[in-house]
């Protein structure tokens, strides 16, 4: 917003001007004012509809989350383990059924240090002069050599005259994110115990530079001087799933490792098979979330449909494109069997779930029902998920129309930057014309109580 203030004397300022002069000014430039009314109607419209947009491609990401977790071959799978002390297993919503045989060898586990013991936890510990540790992680190789891990950034604690007891050390390496706690020994002494991350690749080197005694204290170095000990390893969790060698610096294997679409918990060492089956009331689940989904973005496309993006190009091809697909079934759906598993439209687009049509569906073959939604691509989940996709992407319909208004609102706050810049000078030249030919008429007067102060003009709104 442009906003000029003019004064009796032509200049800018907070003084007054009369009545007379600011009608006069405001008369002469009405069609200036014309102007900037409609460029500040063409950029308000512009942002509206760019949020519009941004609410659009919300609605759509939010609706292709859910459909996604329905896409794959295991809409409605549960998995269960012959053993039940080696893991647990989920599944995602995207496993394959089957069974797979697992045998776990070896569990991942953290380095796990220990200091020297002191007779108390709140004795100080050397002269308190300030002491930088670092811990670097990374793995240790069979000639006791370091090699950092890239992927684990170093830690940086200091430790002075406010800090230096078994406690104090503890607390700052708490405060850095490392796991430490002071522990009492069968002696009745304590000690520092740090625990690192698990995985073979997260490995300690602990340097400190300072005070001597600290630096005897936690000085660990694999390759090297090794002032604290150590009483276990960094490890990774080492198994087989199907003959297939899989490592893993956690105990908890997502989808991406171990059997596609289920999250592993490794809790021991042993042989299980994980049996992946199908599991009709979590077709059922998953189908009504799915309905449920695609509701709340059809209540959301007529809302922005009938509202700031009435008669838009991508709102038309959202709604058009999605419609297709529902009432077609993308040529690779039957609406009839969809219709026969309880699943239709309303009037208004909203699917309608008839759940003893769908319950007696799953009964008679569940693996059917789960097909009608997703099958290797071609289920209307994966049709829906599909689309939704191509039309939030980069290179969409929305991204590319939400660009083109974002250019033109950058321009058109330039023209209102130089448009506001030409107003005020205008209306402060024509202010001092019309005061100068007051003072020198019989016209009007410059002030009075009918004077305006302030803002004379604001041109751009």
């Amino acid at each position: 917003m442009a906003t000029s203030s003019i004064n009796s004397n032509g200049n800018t300022g907070s003084s007054t001007v009369s009545n007379d002069i600011y009608n006069r000014v405001q008369q002469t430039m009405a069609s200036q004012n014309k102007a900037a009314t409609k460029l500040n109607t063409t950029l308000k419209n512009d942002q509206t509809k760019l949020s519009a947009l941004g609410q659009l491609q919300s609605a759509l990401a939010n609706f292709q989350s859910v459909a996604s977790g329905l896409t794959g071959s295991g809409l409605s799978t549960s998995a269960a383990t012959s053993v039940k002390n080696v893991l647990t297993a989920a599944s995602t919503g995207t496993a394959k059924a089957g069974t797979y045989a697992v045998n776990v060898k070896q569990l991942a586990q953290g380095q796990f240090l220990t200091s020297d013991a002191f007779a108390a936890a709140d004795a100080k510990i050397g002269s308190g002069a300030a002491t930088t540790v670092k811990i670097d992680f990374g793995t240790v190789g069979e000639d006791k050599g370091f090699k950092a891990n890239p992927g684990a950034a170093s830690k940086s604690i200091t430790i002075d005259s406010s800090n230096n007891t078994l406690d104090g050390i503890a607390a700052a390496f708490k405060a850095a994110g490392v796991d430490v706690k002071v522990v009492k020994g069968d002696d009745g002494k304590f000690s520092l115990a740090i625990a690192g991350p698990s995985g073979a690749a997260n490995s300690m080197r602990i340097s400190a530079s300072g005070d001597a005694m600290l630096k005897s204290l936690l000085g660990y170095d694999p390759a090297g001087s090794q002032k604290m000990k150590q009483t276990s390893a960094a490890m990774d969790a080492i198994l087989t799933v199907d003959g297939k060698d899989v490592t893993s610096a956690s105990n908890t294997l997502d989808k991406d490792k171990g059997i596609a679409g289920m999250t592993l918990t490794l809790t021991g060492t042993g042989k299980t098979d994980v049996t992946v089956t199908q599991d009709p009331s979590q077709v059922g689940t998953n189908l009504k979330a799915f309905v449920s989904a695609y509701n709340d973005l059809n209540k959301k496309l007529q809302a922005l449909q009938k509202g700031d993006l009435k008669s838009d190009t991508a709102m038309g091809q959202v709604t058009s494109q999605l419609g297709l697909l529902l009432k077609t079934g993308g040529g690779s759906v039957s609406i009839t069997a969809l219709n026969a598993a309880g699943i239709s439209q309303d009037r208004d687009g909203q699917l309608v779930l008839d759940d003893k049509k769908l319950q007696a569906a799953l009964a008679a073959d569940s693996a059917a029902v789960g097909k009608l939604f997703t099958n290797g691509g071609k289920g209307i989940a994966d049709l829906l998920s599909s689309k939704a996709a191509a039309l939030t992407s980069d290179s969409g319909t929305i991204s590319k129309e939400a660009s083109l208004l974002g250019r033109e609102i950058t321009s058109i706050n330039g023209r209102r930057a130089v448009m506001t810049k030409a107003l005020t000078a205008q209306a402060t030249a024509l202010v001092a014309l019309y005061t100068a030919q007051a003072q020198t008429g019989a016209g009007s007067a410059i002030n009075g109580a009918g004077g305006k102060s302030g803002t004379l003009f604001d041109m751009l709104g």
